[in-house]
């Protein structure tokens, strides 16, 4: 493949008027090295896509973009325009176009162009750069990164070096915020900060030669780091993800600050647990507990999602007597629309089955590290023998890593070591495990499970209400944090043996996690003014977050104002779950927001209770954010931010 840019589609002294102008003369470069095959098709495609959305952004920045028929490979074009082209951005015209073309069914190459030129641009650096380059070449160079944006002066002191690690439960949102908080707060700063993110997708390790040049560590993660042992020696901040999003200007000033000092955090050494490695030693038991369920339930969330929502996709093919079909294994019809249901439910049943055995053996492995592996997942699958549930997984978890940890206390004479991992360990906290969840505590959580599950299938009126009341202001207290894992774990707990009850449960847990979002898009468009032009462009992402379940899609207007977001999320919810409950609506799959509303009991009802707790929220937040608002002469500009739009 020819490189995305070259000297060729680089026009530094673009002098057109309009963007379609703009537009045409960038796609003339294209076609005449060959990129683009119809001229007057692919202009057709560019304007049909500026027609759904102006493509300009703050900073004088315009990014007209399209995939098309008549493209041949990947391509981009940059022009600097002397008298500015409008894009339609807030800000005014654009002297910085970008011309992105990829061919159809090229998504893929489409967004990873996006995405990474939305992260240069970000870079007031690389901005500068392209507004002070005086040949196409050097452009073409600093756009492909074969050419940094700013060279250091060789006298210059060299910059202070930060890596950092990002994790969340759900490696999903909080992990990215984190890391993109700090990396601009690193720009802002003068500080090179290279981040690796431990996300849902995996990770990609961080250069060895970089941790070896860094002066300092940044770890944000509310779930073990992996390989942590890489930064031991250098002067590091522990926090949680939050912490990374929130407040990365102080996180960097702080582990400067630590570096001056000549602190160190302690040298690789052997610990029990993964979640306890580099923890601070006035870390109380409660930090130290949530952080050791938090890595149990990360673990699960997978399980959850691919379990729970191939058996909402049986039960939407197959009816909800599909539950009665004989195994596939003996009996399956091809063309068979009850096979295939019979297939999907089966197999999310069978990854259902593993929900109680994973929490409990990753609670045990945040106590123990892998030592407590086994006992957790033995421990885990006694609780679902003898019907204790999720809450018998919990209590199976703790149990497995204390008695690991116990066991590792003692003094082993030198000769057993090499066998105590393998052999030893596992054997004895096994049978240890086994005993207490068999013959102890089984029972009992077992008993209180059924208690829980029969009040559940009884609730109605008041107390329905008053649950959903509790169920959404845990839903959005901290945004996809701990309270709200507590929450959605204990719904999706429910689902291991549905009834009315859990079902209803399931149902208010969904529909309170999207009004956050929801609701600050909602404000961003009704209000905008009130919100800075990053908020607001934030606010658009919102909707597709909200509707998604996603409730972490709230989480930039909770770092900015939490005082008056979190407050009205909080109301928002909280009237969602009473109504979803005094509605009586039910659902079988654990994500999928509005889209698995066919799997909705009461699909109508349900819209209108999410749609109510999103009007309160909005409302409230406006409301409090009026108050309070700033005079014209006292507003702080809006920094610029990039943000595309696929």
């Amino acid at each position: 493949m020819s490189e995305l840019i070259t000297a060729e589609l680089v026009d530094l002294g673009l002098s057109a008027e309009t963007k379609e102008a703009a537009a045409r003369s960038l796609a003339e470069r294209m076609a005449a090295v060959g990129r683009v095959t119809d001229l007057e098709g692919f202009l057709a495609d560019v304007a049909a896509r500026e027609a759904q959305m102006p493509t300009g952004l703050d900073g004088g920045i315009g990014i007209p973009h399209c995939r098309s028929a008549h493209v041949t490979e990947p391509t981009l074009a940059f022009g600097r325009s002397t008298s500015g082209v409008d894009f339609g951005a807030p800000d005014g015209p654009a002297d910085l176009i970008f011309l992105i073309a990829a061919p159809t069914g090229g998504d893929a190459d489409h967004l990873t162009i996006l995405s990474s030129l939305a992260r240069h641009l970000m870079d007031e650096t690389f901005t500068g750069a392209l507004r002070s380059a005086t040949e196409p070449e050097q452009a073409a160079a600093l756009i492909r990164g074969d050419e940094p944006a700013s060279a250091e002066p060789p006298s210059a002191e060299p910059p202070f070096r930060i890596v950092a690690v990002t994790s969340c439960p759900t490696g999903i949102a909080h992990t990215y915020m984190a890391a993109e908080s700090l990396e601009k707060a690193g720009r802002a700063a003068g500080v090179v900060v290279n981040v690796e993110t431990q996300g849902s997708a995996g990770f990609k390790r961080l250069d060895p030669q970089l941790v070896a040049e860094a002066d300092g560590v940044i770890l944000a993660h509310d779930v073990e780091i992996r390989d942590k042992e890489r930064f031991a020696g250098k002067p590091t901040v522990d926090v949680g993800v939050k912490a990374g999003i929130n407040r990365p200007a102080e996180l960097i000033a702080e582990v400067r600050e630590k570096a001056e000092r000549g602190g160190v955090s302690a040298p690789a050494r052997t610990v029990t647990a993964p979640m306890d490695k580099g923890s601070d030693a006035a870390d109380g038991f409660g930090t130290r507990l949530r952080k050791w369920l938090m890595t149990g339930v990360s673990y699960m969330v997978p399980f959850v999602a691919a379990g729970g929502l191939l058996i909402a996709l049986a039960f939407a093919i197959g009816g909800y007597t599909i539950d009665k079909a004989p195994s596939v294994a003996e009996h399956f019809a091809w063309t068979g629309a009850t096979s295939w249901a019979a297939l999907f439910f089966q197999v999310g049943g069978v990854a259902f089955g593993f929900l109680v055995p994973v929490l409990a053996g990753f609670i045990a492995y945040g106590m123990a590290d892998r030592p407590g592996l086994v006992p957790g997942f033995v421990g885990g699958a006694i609780a679902l023998t003898v019907d204790a549930g999720f809450l018998g997984g919990l209590i199976a978890g703790l149990l497995a890593g204390a008695v690991v940890r116990a066991i590792q206390r003692v003094r082993i004479p030198a000769v057993l070591r090499g066998i105590m991992p393998v052999v030893v360990i596992p054997l004895l906290s096994s049978a240890v495990v086994g005993f207490l969840m068999f013959l102890v505590v089984g029972k009992p959580v077992a008993t209180l499970q059924e208690a829980l599950t029969d009040w559940l299938s009884g609730l109605s009126g008041a107390n329905a209400v008053v649950l959903g009341v509790v169920l959404g202001l845990m839903m959005c207290f901290d945004l996809g944090g701990p309270l709200n894992k507590v929450a959605y774990a204990f719904a999706v707990g429910g689902l291991a043996h549905p009834n009315e009850g859990s079902l209803k449960v399931m149902a208010a847990v969904m529909a309170a996690g999207m009004v956050p979002p929801l609701a600050m898009a909602l404000a961003t468009t009704v209000r905008g003014r009130l919100f800075t032009t990053t908020e607001r462009e934030n606010g658009k992402a919102a909707w597709v977050l909200g509707a998604s379940f996603i409730t972490e899609g709230a989480i930039p207007f909770a770092a900015a104002d939490p005082l008056r977001v979190i407050p009205s999320a909080m109301a928002g919810g909280a009237v969602t779950g009473a109504l979803s409950m005094a509605f009586g609506c039910s659902l079988r799959a654990p994500h999928g927001g509005i889209f698995v509303v066919p799997l909705i009991g009461r699909p109508l009802l349900y819209l209108l209770a999410v749609a109510a707790g999103t009007a309160v929220a909005a409302a409230l937040v406006i409301l409090l954010k009026s108050l309070r608002e700033k005079s014209p002469a006292t507003r702080q500009p809006a920094a610029p931010k990039a943000t595309v739009a696929a």
